[in-house]
């Protein structure tokens, strides 16, 4: 048995621990698949790639508004595809040079622990003295009758398919369905999307979700409280019987994409061998600096949190190798703010309490929304749709959430994130903070002068 002073299992934020100040251990990596993870193969990055393309081909069709007549004459789907994988692919070979080239051991079949800290990869047994396990998640595939006699994708394929498909059923309502029905409905593809719950996108703000769900029904259709109960080949493709409250419909598509969830890859670790403790999701329980059940055993990203979101691996990542080159001084993230965006059309962001959870868990608020179109810059975009939404508390006058739906969602999100995270009062956002005109930064600003 090799033995190591560290095992890092998995390369997407795990492969961000190593740097100089860990250059004195003995270092072994185990990836059974690419370098990057989910972020960079299959996920943020190579989705967002596409976003921009999409994002571009809707706006010469909403330049008519403007003024500009201008039409969409060819969406080249390969030249589309090869743009980004051929940026992202050669990444895999030259970071897992980069890492052998350094002194690290990197394994490349799947590890399993049969033993605390004692891991199986292939023929090989290692054990270590600290182990990060950072192994990700992978969609769920749901148990739909048929599913499996037919071909479909998931998040993990559909960017990577040869040709751009007439039609497109989408199972899901969630951010990657977002995500993914912006993008190929922008390229022609004709979308139905079902969604078991009443509206898109349940987890934002239900006023968000609201409007997202109207503006979606414009572009594709839109399927709500839509349980599909089977799936089967048909003469061009697929056929989706689904049931909805005014009955049972019959959804024929060339393509079937399914994003119903992901799932952390606990299982395929053996994480109870490893005498890790998981909870009723599957992920591994830590403590608030990332320690498990196991001494010396450290855990990050989707394997351990319910956010999925790449920054805050990244932040778990640069805590949890402060916690294990400094036991003496053990930290935990200072900040649980959690901010994310739906990189769909129109963009979403949202950053802390919903109305609807301020109003279960019984916590007093303000609430202020100010539309784009009460802007000067709303104006010129000629928007009538977006909006901000700010909760504030009445007592203190801290930021309680914030949610944006309509263009730069994502980035004008960032002062109200900074100001949740350094505990400012939205008096001090709104009027100590001067905001350029006529930037669209405006709306920010009047919805907090509005509580």
């Amino acid at each position: 048995m090799r033995h190591y002073d560290l095992v890092i299992l998995g390369t997407g934020s795990g492969n961000m621990l190593l740097n100089d100040e860990l250059a004195h251990l003995r270092v072994a990596i185990v990836e059974p698949d690419r370098f990057g993870g989910t972020c960079l193969n299959r996920g943020c990055i190579p989705s967002k790639m596409f976003v921009v393309t999409a994002d571009a081909a809707e706006g010469v069709r909403a330049a008519a508004r403007l003024g500009v007549n201008a039409s969409v004459e060819h969406v080249d789907w390969k030249a589309i595809r090869d743009r980004v994988f051929h940026r992202i692919d050669p990444l895999h070979d030259s970071a897992l040079n980069y890492r052998r080239e350094n002194g690290v051991d990197v394994y490349t079949e799947a590890g399993r622990f049969i033993a605390p800290r004692v891991l199986q990869v292939g023929t090989e047994r290692i054990s270590a003295d600290t182990f990060i396990v950072a192994v990700g998640s992978r969609p769920v595939v749901p148990d739909i009758p048929g599913l499996d006699t037919v071909p479909f994708h998931t998040s993990d394929t559909i960017m990577r398919i040869d040709d751009l498909p007439a039609s497109m059923a989408v199972i899901g309502g969630g951010f990657i369905a977002a995500e993914f029905s912006h993008v190929f409905g922008a390229f022609g593809t004709d979308i139905t999307i079902m969604q078991r719950a009443p509206r898109l996108l349940m987890a934002e703000d239900e006023q968000v979700s609201a409007r997202f769900t109207e503006l979606a029904s414009h572009r594709h259709r839109v399927l709500v409280e839509a349980a599909v109960t089977s799936v089967e080949r048909s003469a061009d493709g697929i056929a989706v019987t689904v049931t909805c409250p005014g009955g049972d419909h019959v959804v024929r598509a060339a393509t079937l994409l399914v994003c119903v969830g992901r799932r952390p890859n606990t299982d395929r670790l053996d994480a109870a061998a490893g005498g890790l403790e998981l909870d009723e999701h599957g992920h591994i329980v830590t403590d608030s600096a990332y320690r498990t059940s196991v001494p010396g055993v450290w855990a990050l990203g989707d394997v351990a949190n319910h956010f999925q979101l790449k920054h805050m691996a990244n932040a778990e990542a640069r805590l949890v190798r402060h916690n294990v080159l400094h036991p003496e001084d053990v930290r935990t993230l200072a900040n649980r703010v959690a901010p994310h965006a739906v990189f769909t059309n129109p963009q979403i962001a949202s950053v802390g309490l919903t109305e609807q959870e301020a109003r279960r868990r019984g916590i007093e608020y303000l609430v202020s929304t100010r539309d784009y179109a009460e802007t000067a810059y709303g104006w010129a975009l000629e928007d009538t749709t977006s909006f901000v939404k700010v909760l504030a508390d009445p007592l203190d006058r801290t930021i309680l959430g914030a949610h944006i739906i309509g263009p730069q969602a994502a980035t004008l999100i960032q002062p109200l994130i900074q100001a949740m995270t350094l505990g400012l009062t939205v008096d001090q956002v709104a009027r100590d903070v001067l905001y350029i005109h006529p930037a669209l930064t405006e709306v920010v600003e009047q919805a907090l002068l509005a509580l």
